[in-house]
């Protein structure tokens, strides 16, 4: 691709667009998965390139289980992605975190139902570490960022993540709220799986628009839409000021995710899963699997 930009923005519901990219460019990319959500939008922010795809399409159209997630991420691979700022509305599971909060989540627990979510797979094997599902580097870079803006910040914390697109029932937001968990959304399963599986650093700005339905109060649409949108305001404030903070020399785990993952015998593998997935592990494809052992 002559289009190569290391940074990428996924934007949730309410961020739909990014109004303050310049010399926008769109491109479109079909993957061995599929398109992806939306085209993806390449621009220039405070002298950084950005890419930026809708996770659920301009005009909000994908629903949370039929979001494309390995289109999106392997199309963001080929465009040279490393790191990626994942954005994403949710519901608060703890009295602290309040609506209008931004949380930077340390920790994942997956409550989704049959999602696609690795891109090893038809005769290649390759099992991936998620011990510590967002990047910490750019999750620390992205939560000083927020806090030096003056926005109600939380560093650390888990994310459940359920199916949808139905919320929770009483019952299962108050079970979710005993485990400790702290927000509850359905979109960054398997998001950041595939992330890892790509070798691309992921950190998620959850912001928060309603307690879910644990506490005893009513959530209003008129309620949530003025949250959302207060957000969807904040977040592209944070994202101004951050986007030039990140750029670092990866030394994370994310960097070299695969070096040790893929089991399949390079021998083993078929032409056409080398070929489709090349952007992935095309530097891994000239090692034996017992190289990667010894």
């Amino acid at each position: 691709m002559k289009d190569k930009v290391s940074l990428a923005v996924i934007g949730g519901s309410g961020l739909y667009a990014m109004e303050e990219l310049q010399k926008v460019r769109e491109v479109k990319i079909r993957t061995p998965f599929g398109t992806p959500s939306d085209a993806i939008v390449i621009g220039t922010l405070e002298s950084t390139q950005v890419a930026f795809l809708p996770r659920h399409g301009r005009g909000h159209r994908i629903n949370p289980s039929e979001v494309n997630h390995r289109a999106n991420i392997f199309a963001l691979k080929t465009l040279g992605v490393e790191q990626i700022i994942s954005v994403s509305a949710c519901g608060s599971l703890r009295e602290d975190l309040r609506p209008r909060d931004m949380v930077f989540p340390d920790q994942i627990f997956d409550r989704t139902k049959g999602r696609p979510s690795t891109f090893f797979e038809k005769g290649i094997v390759a099992h991936v570490g998620v011990a510590n599902p967002y990047c910490p580097e750019l999750a620390h870079r992205l939560f000083a960022s927020a806090a030096d803006l003056g926005f109600r910040t939380h560093k650390g914390g888990t994310y459940v993540c359920i199916e949808g697109p139905q919320f929770s029932t009483k019952a299962e937001s108050k079970v979710y709220r005993s485990m400790g968990f702290s927000v509850i959304g359905m979109t960054n399963v398997p998001e950041f799986k595939l992330a890892r599986e790509a070798e691309i650093c992921y950190a998620s700005v959850a912001l928060v628009t309603d307690y879910d339905v644990w506490k005893e109060e009513p959530v209003t649409v008129d309620m949530v839409i003025g949250n959302l949108n207060a957000n969807t305001a904040n977040v592209k404030q944070l994202l101004k000021a951050v986007v030039s903070k990140v750029t670092r020399d990866r030394r994370c785990e994310c960097a070299t995710a695969l070096q040790y993952a893929i089991i399949t015998d390079r021998k083993c593998i078929p032409a056409k899963v080398k070929k489709d997935l090349k952007p992935l592990i095309g530097k891994y494809l000239s090692r034996s699997c017992s190289d990667q052992f010894t």
